[in-house]
C-alpha cells in the first residue's frame, strides 16, 4: 500500500536532481496520481454546469454520443441516430452494457435520465434547452423530442450523462440535486454510471479515488487500473507535490512555475490553447448591492464602457497571464461557430475616456461597486480581480473586492448577490456560440438564461437565440450568432477579457492527450 502523500516534505525538497529520482521512484504502474487547484462539487451530473466536475464525471458515466480524440461526435451508448420528424430524434441504443452494480442498460435508463434532467429543479437543464421529452419505442430505442428542428441536438448531448434508473429509484435520487439551491440526493455523493472507471470514494476536499471498469462496453485506450485525484489549491504545494513523485500530473499547471518545471529533469510541460473565455459578469438591475436603495450606475451604457475602456488588458496578458493569454473583444473563441473578428476587436484603454463617460453618465466622481472573484477555479481568477480593481480606482471606481472558493461562490453567483463578478465558459457542451446565447445572454424562462443571474435582457438577442435554436441552413445559423454576439457585445452585456491557456505539468513517464476543452480525458491516459 502506498504511504499517503506527505506534503510538508514535498514542499522542503528542493533538488531537482533529488525531484527527478523520487517522480520515478515514487510512480505507481498503471496508477495516476494528479491534482487539481479545484474540487469535483457533486457526484449528480444533473446538480452542476461546472466544466472541471463534469470531465470527472466523465470517468464515471457515459453519453449517447461522446467526443473523439479528433473532438469529432461518435457513438457512444447510442450506435445510431437519425431525424423521423423534423423536431423528433430517434437513436438507437447499445446492446449488452452494464452499469457498475451489474444491471442492464436499456431504454428506461434514458428516458429517466433525460426526464430527470428536464426537470425544473435540475441545476443542468439549460443543457437541453430545447429538448420536450424522450420516449421509449422498445428496449433499445428512443425518440427524443424538441421544441423544432433544433441541429445542435447532438452536441448537445455529448454532455449528458446515462444513469441507471432502476439505481435512481432504489436510492430516492430520481429527482435531481442542486448544488446552487443546496438539494442534494444520494446522488450528490454516490454514482452508478457504465464509464470505464467507477468511484471507490469520494471524500470532498480530501480525494476521490476512481477504479477501473473491467466490463467497459468499450475497447480501453489508457493501460490505468486506478485514478487517485486529490485537490490542491495552494500552487506552491501542488508544484512541490508534482516534482518530489507524489504525483503524477497537474492540471492545470501554475503559470509562473511552467520554466522551472518543463527544465526539470524527468518532467515535461503541456500547452495547448483553450476554448475558455474570462470575462466579468454584471448587475443588470436596478440597484447595486453595495449601494442598496441607489439606482445602479451601471444600468447606463456609457459606465459600462468606461469600465470596458478602463481595463488594461495587455499588462493582465503579461503580468498576470505571462503572455500565454489571448485578449478578446467578444465572448467566443476562434474555433468556435459565432465567432466574428469584427466581434473580435478590442476595445481601447484609454482611462482618460473613461473618466470622460462616467462624467457623461452623472458620475465625474466614479462609484461604489462589489467585485466577487473566484480563487480556485480559473486561471490566476484572484490575481486577474486584484490588477482590475487597481485599474477601476484609477478612473474613480471604487471595487471592494472579495475572493471566495467556487464551492461557494458559484452558487452565490447563480442566487444573483454580486455587483461585479469573473465568470469563465468554454462553450461546453455543445462547443458553439450557441451556448453562450442560451445560458449567458438570454432571459431566464423557458429553460434559456440558466446561467444568467444578473438582470440582462435584450429582444433582439431573445429573437436571434430562439431563431439560431431551429436555423438549419449552417451560415445563416452562424450570422445569426454573430449578430447576437455583436447586439451584447454594443450594449456591454459582459466585459470579455481573455482566453485562458491550457498548461499541464506530468513527469515524462505519462502520457495524456490535452484538449481546447480543457477536459481531462484518462480513459486515454498511458502511465510508465
Amino acid at each position: 500500500m502506498r504511504k499517503p502523500m506527505n506534503w510538508t516534505r514535498a514542499i522542503a525538497l528542493g533538488c531537482t536532481t533529488a525531484m527527478a529520482a523520487l517522480a520515478s521512484a515514487g510512480a505507481s504502474a498503471q496508477t495516476m496520481r494528479w491534482s487539481a487547484p479545484t474540487d469535483i462539487a457533486t457526484l449528480d451530473p444533473y446538480a452542476q454546469v461546472e466544466s472541471f466536475t463534469t470531465s470527472m464525471l466523465h470517468h464515471v458515466f457515459d453519453p449517447l454520443v461522446r467526443r473523439s480524440r479528433k473532438m469529432e461526435l461518435e457513438p457512444a451508448l447510442a450506435t445510431s441516430w437519425k431525424t423521423v420528424a423534423p423536431d423528433t430524434w430517434r437513436f438507437e441504443l447499445r446492446k449488452g452494457v452494464k452499469f457498475h452494480n451489474g444491471n442492464a442498460f436499456t431504454a428506461d435508463d434514458v428516458v429517466a435520465s433525460i426526464t430527470r434532467l428536464l426537470d425544473p429543479g435540475a441545476r443542468a437543464r439549460g443543457n437541453l434547452a430545447t429538448v420536450v421529452s424522450a420516449t421509449k419505442v422498445d428496449d433499445f430505442t428512443v425518440d427524443i423530442k424538441t421544441k423544432g428542428p433544433y441541429p445542435l441536438l447532438l452536441n448537445d448531448l455529448a454532455g449528458i450523462y446515462i444513469m441507471d434508473k432502476e439505481w435512481m429509484e432504489q436510492t430516492g435520487s430520481i429527482k435531481p440535486g442542486n448544488i446552487s439551491t443546496g438539494v442534494t440526493t444520494a446522488a450528490s455523493t454516490t454514482a452508478m454510471g457504465t464509464g470505464a472507471f467507477s468511484v471507490e470514494s469520494f471524500k470532498p476536499d480530501v480525494g476521490t479515488n476512481l477504479v477501473v471498469n473491467p466490463n467497459w462496453w468499450d475497447k480501453p485506450e489508457h493501460n490505468l487500473k486506478r485514478i487517485e485525484f486529490k485537490p490542491i489549491k495552494s500552487d506552491a504545494t501542488r508544484v512541490a507535490a508534482l516534482l518530489s513523485g507524489e504525483l503524477d500530473m497537474i492540471a492545470p499547471a501554475p503559470l509562473q512555475d511552467l520554466a522551472r518545471i518543463g527544465a526539470a529533469p524527468g518532467f515535461k510541460v503541456i500547452e495547448e490553447p483553450s476554448l475558455r473565455l474570462i470575462f466579468l459578469g454584471l448587475n443588470h438591475r436596478p440597484e447595486l448591492k453595495a449601494t442598496p436603495g441607489q439606482k445602479n450606475p451601471m444600468l447606463d451604457l456609457k459606465v459600462r464602457q468606461a469600465m470596458w475602456h478602463a481595463i488594461d488588458l495587455d499588462t493582465i496578458q503579461k503580468r498576470v497571464m505571462r503572455g500565454k493569454s489571448r485578449n478578446t473583444g467578444t465572448l467566443v473563441a476562434p474555433p468556435v461557430p459565432g465567432f466574428s473578428a469584427e466581434n473580435d476587436k478590442l476595445l481601447a484603454f484609454d482611462p482618460e475616456l473613461a473618466k470622460k463617460l462616467l462624467a457623461e453618465a452623472g458620475y465625474p466622481n466614479g462609484f461604489k461597486t462589489n467585485l466577487n472573484c473566484s480563487n480556485d477555479r480559473y486561471i490566476n481568477d484572484e490575481q486577474i480581480c486584484v490588477a482590475i480593481a487597481a485599474m477601476w480606482s484609477r478612473v474613480g471606481i471604487q471595487a471592494d473586492l472579495k475572493t471566495e472558493s467556487r464551492a461557494t461562490y458559484f452558487p452565490r453567483m447563480d442566487k444573483g448577490e454580486f455587483d461585479v463578478y469573473i465568470i469563465g465558459w468554454a462553450t461546453l457542451p455543445p462547443m458553439d456560440g450557441f451556448s453562450v446565447l442560451s445560458a449567458l445572454i438570454t432571459e431566464p424562462k423557458d429553460n434559456f438564461g440558466g446561467s444568467n443571474p444578473m438582470g440582462y435582457v435584450n429582444p433582439q438577442i431573445e429573437k436571434l437565440t430562439r431563431d439560431a435554436a431551429v436555423e438549419l441552413d449552417e451560415p445563416k445559423r452562424r450570422a445569426m450568432l454573430a449578430e447576437a454576439m455583436k447586439i451584447a457585445k454594443d450594449t456591454v452585456a459582459y466585459i470579455p477579457l481573455h482566453t485562458q491557456p491550457v498548461a499541464w505539468a506530468a513527469r515524462a513517464g505519462v502520457d495524456v492527450p490535452q484538449f481546447p476543452d480543457e477536459y481531462v480525458r484518462l480513459w486515454f491516459a498511458q502511465v510508465k
